[in-house]
């Protein structure tokens, strides 16, 4: 029964270490899986004696070690990373488009949504108020990529 004390409390200090490590810095975490693996550690010295206590520490550190080099791998982080590429554009059309063009909503601009100008859809801003969908807009303003419009 002691003996899976001792498991627990260092096993409970590993996991509170990786989540210092990878999700809760501030080492308030750390510290009490430090204080976790250390308990178990001298739990094991005082009840088995020192050759059990030693073993204890040596596999101890070994699985702390095993486990940072398991996090700190390339590939570890390759499986855990977003792998999605953005090939999305901002608006390009906006050079085709004019101030004083009129168009239509084809999305609510809440300030901001989608807008028809001739065949380009294109996302373009509200300058004041809220627009609703199929509402009569014109371009006021061109800002780089950044179309503003307002209710016709």
């Amino acid at each position: 029964m002691n003996w899976i004390i001792i498991i627990t409390l260092i096993v409970i200090g590993i996991i509170a270490l990786i989540i210092e490590f990878l999700v809760v810095p501030g080492a308030v975490v750390g510290i009490l899986g430090s204080i976790s693996i250390v308990g178990g550690i001298v739990f094991s010295y005082t009840e088995y004696g020192i050759k059990a206590g030693n073993i204890t520490l040596f596999t101890t550190a070994a699985a702390i070690i095993i486990t940072a080099i398991l996090i700190l791998r390339s590939k570890t982080w390759k499986r855990i990373a977003l792998d999605t590429k953005i090939d999305s554009k901002m608006n390009t059309e906006s050079e085709r488009l004019s101030v004083g063009m009129e168009g239509i909503c084809i999305s609510r601009l809440a300030p901001g949504g989608k807008g028809k100008f001739g065949d380009e859809i294109v996302e373009v801003f509200s300058s004041h108020d809220f627009i609703d969908v199929n509402s009569p807009i014109i371009i006021t303003q061109i800002d780089g990529n950044k179309i503003i419009v307002k209710l016709k």
